[in-house]
């Protein structure tokens, strides 16, 4: 004769943890632990009538072990059925109105070196002037753009007191390098960035120079350029943090 052994735990007691489980962040021990002396939790299993409750320490393991062993074998997610196959009941239960499209947004960080406002229109001149330089003979004052060790000397070996005195210089080279492009450049994309920071950092005076743009002069919005290596990053401030990079909606 063969001995009765222990019953097998219900599918529906076992689905019905794993949700509980998941919805209140517990692992497995501290679901056990709840289930054996809170009443909250047999009854929304329906196991207050139990005379022992249905669930040991290796109940959900083994119940997700055989539920992956069929996927192997069958490829069929029976869980993922399941909940699908529930998901109707849940949202009525829930009051969740599935025509309404739930929404939330995050940002996706661009691998770019965080850049100040001088160093961002010195490093526009600074590429246009070596691709010219390339093709064609650039004035004296301006081929010190070229040189790899001028901009250290210009961004970081400086006094904070200075950097209005050379952001007014950068932006009298940005003029005369591009009066020099004309329009043999307009396909460059080094010059379509020159003309693009000029437009976003500066503001164009009577005599016909530019002077750095303020919060009052407008225009400073999260679309302007953060830095050259990627045009398309944007900025935003999002729970106390700076992000640079892009912006995603996720439905």
């Amino acid at each position: 004769m063969l001995a009765a052994g222990r019953p097998n735990t219900p599918v529906n007691v076992q689905i019905g943890a794993l949700l509980i489980k998941e919805l209140t962040n517990l692992s497995d021990d501290e679901l056990l632990e709840s289930l054996m002396f809170d009443i909250r939790f047999q009854y929304a299993l329906h196991t207050t009538s139990f005379a022992e409750q249905p669930l040991s320490d290796r109940t959900l393991s083994r119940f997700r072990a055989r539920c992956a062993a069929y996927e192997t074998e069958h490829g069929v997610d029976l869980l993922h059925e399941t909940i699908t196959s529930l998901s109707s009941e849940m949202a009525e239960l829930m009051r969740i109105d599935s025509s309404l499209k739930r929404m939330d947004s995050l940002m996706a960080a661009s691998n770019i070196k965080r850049m100040g406002r001088l160093e961002l229109l010195y490093t526009c001149v600074a590429n246009l002037a070596k691709e010219m330089a390339k093709n064609c003979e650039i004035p004296g004052h301006l081929r010190h753009y070229t040189e790899a060790d001028t901009m250290n000397q210009v961004i970081y070996h400086s006094h904070s007191e200075e950097t209005s005195a050379k952001i007014d210089t950068v932006l009298k080279d940005v003029v005369a390098l591009k009066e020099l492009c004309g329009s043999d450049y307009d396909d460059s994309s080094g010059y379509q960035l020159l003309l693009r920071v000029l437009k976003e950092q500066a503001v164009q005076k009577e005599d016909g120079t530019y002077r750095l743009r303020t919060k009052e002069d407008g225009g400073m919005d999260s679309s302007i350029l953060q830095n050259p290596a990627d045009p398309d990053a944007t900025y935003r401030e999002k729970a106390g943090k700076q992000h640079r990079g892009y912006v995603a909606n996720v439905i």
